[in-house]
């Protein structure tokens, strides 16, 4: 098979049409149905379905399909290591926690930016579910994410220890004060956020099933609801420290089987290594030893 045949079979699975292939491509149409057409003729198998709208996968596609995108990548990956010359340069995109974005990277941040101004890296917010799909779809190179994750095609390495409090409004005197209200709302992050997992997880341990989920975006958002006695959260000390401190929410202990969260970088288990991640990750493990020494 030619890579060119299944990098072309990739785009039309993915764009659903034989146009939208042939545009992104920066080809014509006709060079993109032949190619279509050597390849099934090749696999002696149709691997797409025509119809009014475009193309849909045939079984035999489907199968073929995550194959194309893995060879793909390892192209994609080939070039950037025949590229990479030892020196961190270029584009750099890693996944984070939002909490860990604010709370845990701005040290590492600059410190990257000052030593290696030569790489231009990204930085995406998102949930843990989030960022691992973006890690194995090779969006981005790799994540911090709520640990463990435990997949087969991952790398983990544990980077921060976290521990879990529940933030209430600032009146609510205990716990139990907040779990006993029948109007018991939780403020939490968007469905794929471990910490909201872990504290549905918390309150049904102590008997709290059914209770009313606010969403929202951001931690701020989160904060902001907390401290207006809409609900509560489970987030890390950390992140709550500054409003506790400031006198806007309480903060509540939980056990420490509870309590305890790891922040773990995760990437691809088979995937090249930039300088300039590897570089990055240097960084960052750096700067956790020094805030643990710090605390």
């Amino acid at each position: 098979m030619d890579v060119t045949d299944l990098k072309t079979f990739e785009a039309v699975a993915r764009l659903g049409g034989m146009n939208r292939a042939a545009a992104e491509l920066h080809t014509v149409q006709s060079n993109v149905t032949a190619r279509i057409r050597a390849l099934e003729q090749e696999l002696g198998s149709p691997l797409f379905q025509r119809h009014s709208r475009g193309v849909a996968l045939t079984p035999a596609g489907r199968r073929l399909l995550p194959y194309a995108e893995r060879i793909g990548h390892l192209m994609a990956e080939a070039r950037r290591a025949v590229a990479d010359d030892g020196a961190p340069r270029g584009a750099l995109s890693v996944g984070s926690l939002e909490s860990t974005a604010a709370l845990r990277l701005p040290r590492s941040l600059v410190a990257f930016a000052e030593t290696y101004p030569e790489v231009d890296l990204v930085l995406v917010p998102g949930t843990t579910a989030e960022m691992v799909e973006r890690v194995l779809d090779h969006q981005v190179e790799g994540a911090f994410v709520c640990g463990p994750v435990s997949h087969p095609d991952l790398i983990e390495e544990v980077m921060f220890r976290e521990e879990l409090v529940m933030v209430t409004a600032r009146r609510v005197q205990t716990l139990q004060d907040a779990l006993g209200r029948r109007d018991l709302k939780i403020v939490v992050l968007r469905l794929g956020c471990s910490y909201r997992q872990r504290l549905e997880e918390v309150l049904a341990r102590r008997g709290v099933v059914v209770v009313r989920r606010l969403d929202f975006g951001t931690i701020d958002g989160i904060m902001g609801c907390v401290s207006a006695g809409v609900g509560i959260t489970l987030l890390p000390r950390s992140v709550a420290a500054a409003a506790h401190d400031a006198g806007q929410v309480a903060i509540h202990e939980l056990p420490a089987e509870e309590a305890h969260v790891e922040t773990v970088f995760v990437r691809p288990r088979d995937g090249f290594v930039s300088s300039a991640l590897d570089a990055f990750l240097r960084c960052v493990r750096g700067s956790a030893v020094m805030a643990d020494a710090a605390e």
